[in-house]
């Protein structure tokens, strides 16, 4: 895994954005106190193309994220989770997208500094980022991109619950072929949860979903698929009591219609009730709060001057979070950061199809 960077020497290092991919980035020989044009904030999707664009646009980037690696909540939670609605892919799995943003992030050379938390942003002609470790970053403009912030799945008040968490009670997976042979029960009527479940079918030896209603917070198709393959999704369904003393050996779930109980017996639990977030130290950074988002206005700058964000932290009439739209803000930002940190540069690119072969690398 990377740690922060701290050293002032250029130094070769695995590439744990990509796990078992025996590559090295190099990385600049850049100390934590030379001011940069813009620091971004998050190692997500969106800050990954944020860096990317930045390099585009000839301005000297940082990245700075709270994980030992790039991807933020993509890479922790549902890394062979395929997304289906990337502009040029079909579907494409999580972490190749992680990769393939890594790869077009990293020609411009950023300077990486991972495993590394900002605690306070003191705003000024130059902004200093102070991290929990000590250390302060000096830039002339910031893009916040940290995503939903700190977060923590949804739990259920559930008797077996908490005692046989990753004893068989789970979150998320990473690795579906760890599921082979299982028998699963998925909890959940949202996107992940179906997602898991079309990942899980024909790994698992039998899989199961229950749904407290009738209604689907998941995308139509998917739950099309899931019906086309005649996985059983039990609906007006929960969950009573999970069995098991060393592991998961069974579920109680019962209709919350008629109270009829049903006891299923099964290796794992999927528990997909999405998950709580919180801003933690961005609350405290004097920045405009809007519900548990940063407000922005249409070139994603916040209050702050030279300060902006982008992403699912952002939140402004109609907002929409999605993994397509932090991108365009992204886009959006980057280039009005541009403008503000050189006032001469238009916040207009040009069309990247116009550049020079070497220019756009």
């Amino acid at each position: 895994m990377f740690a922060a960077i701290r050293s002032p020497r250029a130094r070769p290092i695995r590439a744990a954005i990509v796990p078992a991919e025996a590559r090295y980035l190099e990385l600049s020989n850049d100390t934590q106190d030379d001011l940069y044009d813009i620091t971004i904030i998050g190692g997500g999707p969106t800050g990954q193309y944020a860096a990317y664009y930045s390099g585009l646009r000839g301005m000297r980037t940082k990245v700075i994220e709270s994980q030992p690696t790039l991807g933020g909540q993509v890479t922790a939670l549902y890394p062979e989770k395929d997304i289906f609605d990337v502009p040029g892919f079909r579907k494409v799995a999580a972490k190749e997208l992680v990769r393939n943003l890594t790869d077009q992030m990293m020609q411009y050379h950023p300077t990486l500094a991972l495993n590394e938390q900002i605690v306070d942003l003191c705003p000024g002609d130059v902004i200093t980022l102070k991290s929990r470790t000590g250390a302060q970053h000096r830039t002339k403009s910031v893009l916040i991109a940290c995503g939903v912030g700190a977060f923590t799945p949804r739990k259920l008040p559930v008797k077996g619950v908490a005692e046989l968490e990753g004893k068989g009670v789970l979150y998320y997976i990473s690795q579906p072929m760890d599921f082979v042979g299982k028998r699963i029960l998925v909890v959940g009527g949202g996107d992940s949860a179906f997602d898991f479940t079309l990942g899980l079918h024909g790994v698992a030896q039998s899989i199961i979903q229950i749904h407290r209603t009738d209604k689907f917070r998941a995308h139509e198709e998917t739950v099309c698929a899931v019906k086309a393959l005649k996985i059983p999704v039990m609906t007006f369904t929960e969950m009573k009591e999970v069995h098991g003393t060393d592991k998961v050996e069974g579920v109680t779930i019962f209709d919350n219609r008629t109270t009829e109980e049903t006891y299923y017996p099964c290796d794992v639990v999927l528990l997909s009730l999405g998950f709580l977030s919180n801003l933690g130290p961005v609350k405290e950074w004097g920045l405009e709060i809007v519900g548990n988002a940063i407000g922005v206005n249409q070139r994603m700058e916040t209050n702050i001057p030279g300060v902006f964000a982008a992403g699912d932290i952002v939140d402004y009439p109609g907002k929409l979070k999605l993994i397509a739209t932090g991108f365009a803000e992204a886009a959006i930002a980057v280039n009005h950061a541009k403008a503000y940190v050189d006032p001469s540069s238009k916040a207009f690119p040009g069309h990247s199809s116009e550049k020079p072969t070497s220019a756009a690398h």
